[in-house]
């Protein structure tokens, strides 16, 4: 009889187990009305609505980001993916993208860049960054990864 008792408190366990985090369900939840928006939407509204939202170095990396995109790539269109500050092709795809921080309860940003992004390099390159801050260099880098990724 015992045996049965342990098999029933392991399935309560695993079924009030969480497999998303909060930050990931409210991402899906995000992605969702973003698709519900579709291609009417503001979609610099809406990034620059995320942007408002974070606060301190997430912020300030997020504003930078998006006037070096404006600069860079002015055929990617501002818009929101999963939530978070996203630049996307004529596809409406995104193809760079922003985790802040405090997302995901991570030390660093994240800078990344989706498949529609033009930084094939043989066979291996990367396609993230990880961001504490933008400075004078790391803008140049930036910069021309922009550039490269829009094609």
């Amino acid at each position: 009889m015992k045996s049965t008792t342990k098999k029933s408190s392991a399935k309560k366990a695993t079924k009030s187990a969480k497999v998303f985090s909060d930050a990931e369900i409210e991402a899906m939840q995000d992605a969702k009305k973003e698709r519900k928006k579709g291609k009417g939407a503001d979609g610099e509204a809406d990034l620059l609505g995320k942007i408002k939202e974070m606060k301190g170095l997430d912020k300030e990396i997020a504003e930078k980001l998006h006037a070096i995109v404006k600069a860079n790539a002015p055929g990617l269109a501002p818009r929101t993916w999963y939530g978070m500050p996203a630049w996307a092709g004529e596809d409406g795809k995104a193809v760079i993208f922003f985790t802040p921080a405090i997302k995901f309860k991570e030390r660093y940003a994240t800078l990344g860049f989706n498949t529609g992004a033009k930084l094939d390099d043989g066979n291996f390159w990367p396609t993230s960054w990880a961001l504490t801050k933008i400075g004078e260099a790391e803008e140049k880098k930036i910069a021309a990864l922009v550039k490269k990724a829009a094609g």
